[in-house]
């Protein structure tokens, strides 16, 4: 097996001449990630492949230099593939994720030698980054994995959702021009350029907008400014200043005339110069691009765009790409108690929780322990302390004063010098915590921040956010940012959920099992600490949520009925109130008919199978293309409906197979829609919850197509497994005789011998109680086209399946979830389409690298990559 070596530019610490000697004395394959800002990848690990298979691994703090290896004191773990194989496989699943991560590129010492010593220059400090203003540098331009996520959302919000006026949320450092930039590129077909218009309000963000999409492009003549004196002559690709525009006045340009307008700094939008833009101009697309859609004089820029973001840079997915500085929460018991505190308008009364607070010597003895714990020099910190008020601000400040922290408040009342010089005397550190209430939730950038105290419950996700942000802005000397939550005794209307989604982007259901096990599923370096009795209080609040949130939906459905005049649609109720469709057909408990009848609304009278179908109506909540949507409402509209052919056919068996739970007798497809016809109120339910599964669809899907044309199943739409076999033709009447589907199919494999089809069935985050060890599988990708997977524990290559598996003698069909259980329960499988083998090693099992014919969505990979690495 050739040597592979995989390293970075980070620090400049690797050295070009030892990677040109690895390459042409020891023949070795390298490849080098140039990033400089982004790519801290700096492992110490070696991988040994013997022959015997005795394989060994080691890993620790040893440099590949004489010192390191030889003469320095370092530490070094190693693994192997007997005593542990487990790390072992982890280390080749991460590795082979790496080496085919196209941000690693080979390395050719003739060909590459001059790019990486100006990267090991930059990233050392010995060479300034150098910035030209109009040029290119004939690269090619590849988008990060958030890049990409929002990429792949604007695409479905044009080619699904018809949706051709987006809005791009991301904060400053994430490239949303870059992202602009390759969105453009996309649109250019055949190629033609369609008539561009970008608008900022500065000339330098022209300039270097301009420059972006040169360098994406590869055209260094590309586009012209009209900026500072500066006018167009072709009229065709125009990077326009507002104040240019305004100027010449939008009119005098046919309103058509441009086909793409892309406004940076879309928080402008309101403005009056803003709008003669956006009034004018009728472009086929649009699109926004902000980091703070919320004004401060309380104007929301979405609004322009019916209240909705296409895309939205989320916490995690920030942190995860190394945007953000990582987190360490600690949620601290206070003992307060403030659950018979008044709540009205969805939060505690402000002037009782003061009461509470304000004074609270007790309180403020653990808050002093608990910050001189967390911190290791509470005289080198800056910190925000956000309070419930003016006087509990004051109060707060005073307190820290007296222990020995330097404090000041800071509130609306505050004069704007006093307010300058307090946050330039942090900075300084001449003080080490501001006490505030509201000024610092937005609109003020303190980058240097490192400590976040939450003195006051937050109830709005939003404000939480923002006063999390005030510290997340990475800088040179910035680690962490340290996060002190204050918890007391709530109310049960009071949603921890709510802030720890937030953090985490987990489910509600995945919560619990989070706080059990420590928060496993974290981005690099952050952390979330409850002690003992937080843990126990969070966890309370969780299992009330479910009974308490059930009777408050009940209002809730009631209340906007009566204002409405007639029962609201569940995707209108859903949008209106936020809540989300878990908390309706929360794990078949409840139902949006439920729901109706419950608040004294009117709904269609039941029948006799009402009951159980109910509680499958979450089934198909995870319907997420086109064809299936659009054939399930056809039938439900009307089931009388007659399937015309093989594909309709078997997309109405996907509809009914879904109904009926696996196993039970069932009857013919036929028979079902005859049962459903005499359903009114299953039928309402099931069409209003694929109304809002629409609303959610998350990819573009392809069909399949030769041998499988019938087969109505889409590339990266998500299936539960009996929609998957009802679309192979694999029906309920198959297994009545037994009751349970064979062996193999509880173990994830099923063969379709008539379609000449092997569906694999791959769970990702497997665990001791969901799984027996024979089924403890090492399956991941490994990039956006290969797939690890491993077979049967009982596989053998020379076997029948082994044989069709290695040859090629069937399509294989890969159906992947990152975890068995969700919010509806059983959660469904995105299916990444047809796989051809490529290389495969050992036997029972078999572990097979798939090639995909279609790259996987990039949110799947982003979120696979968290489980492997």
């Amino acid at each position: 097996m050739p040597i592979r070596v995989i390293t970075t530019t980070y620090m400049g610490a690797t050295e070009r001449t030892a990677l040109d000697r690895l390459v042409r004395e020891f023949g070795a394959s390298v490849k080098v990630h140039y990033d400089t800002r982004r790519t801290r990848l700096h492992a110490k690990a070696w991988m040994f492949h013997r022959a015997t298979g005795y394989d060994t691994a080691y890993v620790g703090s040893s440099n590949l230099s004489t010192a390191a290896l030889l003469d320095g004191v370092e530490w070094n773990v190693r693994v192997s593939r007997t005593s542990t194989p487990d790390l072992l496989t982890k280390f080749e699943a991460t590795f082979e994720s790496y080496w085919n991560d196209p941000g690693f590129e080979s390395y050719d010492p003739d060909l590459h030698r001059e790019r990486l010593d100006q990267a090991l220059e930059e990233a050392s400090g010995r060479r300034a980054h150098e910035r030209v203003t109009l040029s290119i540098s004939g690269l090619e331009v590849r988008p990060y994995p958030h890049q990409q996520a929002i990429l792949q959302e604007l695409d479905v919000a044009r080619r699904v959702h018809d949706r051709h006026r987006n809005l791009v949320i991301a904060a400053t450092g994430t490239g949303k021009t870059v992202v602009a930039a390759l969105d453009y590129r996309r649109l250019c077909t055949d190629g033609r350029r369609p008539r561009l218009l970008f608008v900022a309000h500065r000339k330098e963000i022209l300039e270097q907008s301009l420059r972006t999409y040169r360098e994406v492009l590869g055209d260094g003549s590309f586009g012209e400014l009209y900026v500072d004196g500066r006018r167009p002559e072709q009229w065709d690709h125009v990077f326009a200043s507002i104040q240019s525009l305004g100027s010449l006045g939008p009119d005098t340009v046919p309103a058509d005339h441009f086909e793409v307008l892309v406004i940076d700094e879309f928080h402008h939008a309101a403005a009056v110069t803003y709008r003669r833009v956006l009034d004018h101009f009728q472009p086929v697309e649009t699109l926004g691009l902000t980091a703070t859609p919320e004004r401060t004089d309380g104007t929301d820029v979405r609004d322009l765009f019916d209240g909705v973001a296409t895309s939205e840079l989320r916490l995690w997915q920030a942190l995860e790409a190394e945007l953000l500085c990582p987190f360490h929460y600690f949620a601290v018991h206070d003992s307060t108690d403030l659950s018979q505190l008044t709540w009205r308008r969805g939060g505690y009364d402000t002037g009782q929780l003061e009461g509470v607070y304000t004074g609270n010597d007790a309180r403020t003895r653990i808050v002093l322990r608990q910050l001189r714990d967390k911190v290791t020099d509470t005289g080198q910190m800056r910190a925000l302390a956000f309070c419930v008020s003016v006087a509990h601000a004051e109060y707060m400040a005073r307190a820290l004063s007296d222990s020995g922290v330097e404090a000041v408040a800071v509130h609306g009342g505050t004069p704007g010098p006093r307010r300058q010089a307090a946050v330039e005397d942090l900075r300084q550190q001449r003080i080490n915590v501001i006490c505030t209430v509201e000024v610092f939730n937005e609109g003020v950038d303190i980058p240097e921040v490192d400590t976040v105290l939450l003195l006051r419950p937050t109830e709005s996700t939003t404000v939480f956010l923002q006063q999390l942000g005030r510290g997340l802005r990475s800088t040179r000397d910035k680690d962490v940012l340290t996060v002190l939550d204050f918890v007391g005794k709530q109310r049960r209307e009071f949603r921890y959920d709510l802030k720890l989604r937030a953090l985490t982007g987990r489910s509600r259901r995945d919560l619990q099992r989070d706080i059990d096990e420590g928060f496993p599923f974290l981005p690099s370096g952050c952390q979330i600490i409850l002690d003992r009795v937080s843990q126990e209080l969070v966890l309370e609040n969780l299992r009330q949520q479910l009974g308490q949130r059930w009777n408050q939906l009940i209002s809730e459905v009631r209340s906007m009925a009566n204002q409405r005049g007639d029962t609201p649609p569940l995707d209108i109720f859903l949008r209106d109130t936020g809540v989300e469709l878990a908390d309706v057909l929360h794990e078949g408990r409840h139902s949006w008919t439920e729901l109706q009848r419950k608040a004294a609304l009117p709904t269609p009278e039941g029948r006799i199978h009402e009951e159980a179908l109910l509680k499958r109506t979450r089934a198909l909540a995870h319907a997420d293309d086109l064809e299936r949507l659009q054939v399930y409402a056809t039938l439900l509209d009307d089931p009388s409906f007659e399937p015309t052919n093989a594909r309709e056919r078997r997309l109405a068996a996907m509809l009914l197979f879904s109904l009926w739970p696996t196993g039970a007798p069932s009857p013919s497809v036929r028979q079902s829609l005859r049962m459903l016809e005499q359903e009114p109120a299953i039928c309402a339910e099931l069409r209003q919850v694929l109304d809002v599964a629409l609303g959610q669809v998350a990819h573009v899907t392809t069909s399949l197509d030769g041998e499988l044309a019938d087969v109505p199943l889409q590339v990266h739409a998500q299936y539960s497994r009996e929609e998957v076999l009802a679309a192979l033709g694999f029906t309920p009447q198959w297994n009545h005789d037994e009751g349970r589907l064979p062996n193999s199919m509880r173990e994830g494999v099923v063969y379709i011998p008539e379609l000449h089809v092997d569906a694999f069935f791959i769970t990702l985050n497997k665990t001791e109680g969901d799984y027996s060890p024979t089924t403890m599988y090492a399956d991941y990708p490994i990039s956006d086209t290969l797939f690890h997977w491993e077979s049967q524990s009982r596989t053998a290559a020379a076997s029948m399946t082994g044989r069709r598996y290695l040859k090629g003698r069937s399509h294989v069909l890969l159906f992947v979830r990152h975890t068995r259980k969700g919010e509806f329960g059983t959660n469904p499988y995105l299916f990444l389409g047809p796989a051809t083998y490529v290389s495969h090693q050992g036997e029972r099992p078999i572990a097979i690298t798939w090639e995909l014919q279609h790259p996987a969505p990039s949110d799947f990979l982003t979120s696979a990559r968290v489980a492997v690495a």
